[in-house]
């Protein structure tokens, strides 16, 4: 069984879904205000891993909801200051986010809601209106708050000290300084110049919702009242998911989430991502540079979620070298020429699967199950120069790194991009062929100059006795 760390109990736990075979997984999504970076995608990886990990390895069926912010304080301003209708603006960076998210390999979910979807809308005023009946609102000018005095249990995800906390005060903007409790914006007033919704039949009034209901809200209407998994990057903690576990169980009176999981920050040579550090880099920015997003998959899965990880150019380089030697290896498997299969082989193929296994269902430790893979391929590449690596072996080999990579997605995000040249396929073999008619004629000065040519532009080519194969640089 899976054993997973729960931030509610600070606790692991075994994980089973709480009805049938069904995991509800909810998570945080991207506010779409700016492109993702990779940071943000750190996150979104790693959840993606948990998610094959739970179907591939585990066998249950998911239902995973991620989310579109599409309204809040920072994508209102930056709509006004494009001098955009909030909805265009958003839909840009929708649009680079699944950019990304297929460049990244992330496995589509089932639901990708939108804030400012109507049933999204209408399931946030039904929301406001059971908090309502529950006594946890009030109104002042226009806008609706949630009074944290009326639920005894408020702070005990993040931790927060009740002797602290502000009574009486209340706070407007989505986000707010750490550990400042105070009574919080679920339906803002409307405010000249800014997208407004009304509900009248609800008592609720023009104005538009508060970052943190939107979550709540969408997690109920698509998954129901208690869910199994809510995840999410370690930033949101407090105040955000303290507040959606308000205004669920406030609302419902049962548990939101059975399990909450964080992912740590992504920190770039060992400071925080930031705008005026001028490192808060794009998968756009790092393809710029030369890598690809397989290479970036694989870094971001290098360590645990739960530690941060450091990110520079010199180990992203490292994770592109440590991809480039897995893929050899298996191009290695075609060269197999002995026969018959060998019971050492399946032995170690066997040993590596349960190393794999176990490490992913230890709360999701992709190093320790990337450690199990790499060592797997440097024991078969040892035995493969000793002969002792038949034919009958391939299937079995190869069965098994499909199975590690349905969990992982890193292999077959790099054969997809090596489907997808930089130079397109045709060219590639009509310059090979000129290639090989030059060093026929024995010019090897116009063969070198094909071979450079290719190079610059990102594909390499390798002779052997069979032939020339090509890939991407």
């Amino acid at each position: 069984m899976m054993r997973l760390y729960n931030t509610l109990t600070r606790s692991e736990e075994p994980f089973a879904p709480a009805t049938h075979n069904a995991v509800r997984m909810y998570t945080c999504g991207l506010t779409v205000y700016a492109r993702g970076h990779i940071g943000n995608f750190r996150t979104f990886v790693c959840t993606d891993v948990l998610r094959r990990t739970l179907k591939y390895l585990l066998g249950y069926d998911v239902k995973q909801v991620m989310n579109f912010t599409d309204v809040d304080d920072r994508t209102i301003a930056g709509a006004e200051k494009a001098g955009m209708d909030l909805r265009a603006y958003t839909d840009q960076y929708i649009a680079m986010f699944r950019e990304d998210a297929q460049a990244l390999g992330l496995e589509p979910v089932e639901e990708m809601p939108r804030a400012t979807d109507e049933p999204n809308l209408a399931a946030m005023a039904k929301m406001i209106s059971m908090l309502d009946r529950n006594g946890h609102t009030y109104r002042s000018d226009d806008s609706i708050y949630f009074k944290i005095s009326t639920l005894p249990s408020y702070g005990r995800l993040a931790r927060l000290d009740h002797e602290g906390m502000k009574p009486g005060a209340r706070v407007d903007t989505d986000s707010y300084a750490k550990e400042d409790a105070r009574d919080f914006v679920l339906w803002k007033g409307h405010r000249d110049g800014e997208p407004f919704w009304e509900y009248p039949a609800l008592g609720i009034t023009a104005g538009r919702p508060g970052w943190h209901l939107e979550c709540s809200a969408m997690a109920q209407r698509l998954l129901g009242d208690t869910i199994d998994i809510h995840a999410g990057g370690v930033d949101l903690i407090f105040p955000h998911h303290e507040n959606e576990i308000a205004q669920s169980e406030g609302a419902t009176g049962k548990p939101f989430s059975r399990f909450w999981v964080h992912v740590e920050y992504l920190i770039v040579d060992e400071q925080k991502m930031s705008k005026s550090l001028g490192n808060t880099y794009t998968i756009p920015d790092v393809m710029a540079k030369g890598f690809r997003p397989s290479a970036v998959r694989l870094l971001l899965l290098s360590a645990h979620y739960r530690k941060q990880l450091n990110f520079t150019w010199d180990s992203l380089a490292a994770h592109e070298e440590s991809l480039r030697r897995l893929t050899d290896f298996l191009a290695r498997l075609d060269t197999v020429a002995g026969d018959g299969s060998h019971d050492a082989v399946q032995s170690r193929v066997d040993d590596a699967r349960r190393a794999f296994a176990a490490a992913m269902q230890d709360d999701l430790n992709t190093a320790a199950a990337l450690g199990a893979i790499f060592e797997l391929v440097r024991a078969l590449n040892s035995s493969i120069d000793a002969g002792d690596v038949g034919a009958g072996d391939v299937p079995v080999i190869r069965q098994a790194f499909d199975e590690f990579d349905r969990v992982l997605g890193v292999i077959s995000l790099r054969r997809a991009e090596d489907a997808r040249p930089p130079v397109p396929v045709d060219e590639i073999e009509r310059l090979i062929e000129d290639r090989q008619a030059a060093r026929r004629r024995r010019d090897f000065a116009a063969a070198d100059r094909i071979r450079q040519e290719l190079a610059a532009r990102g594909v390499l080519l390798e002779d052997s006795a069979g032939g020339t194969r090509w890939k991407r640089k």
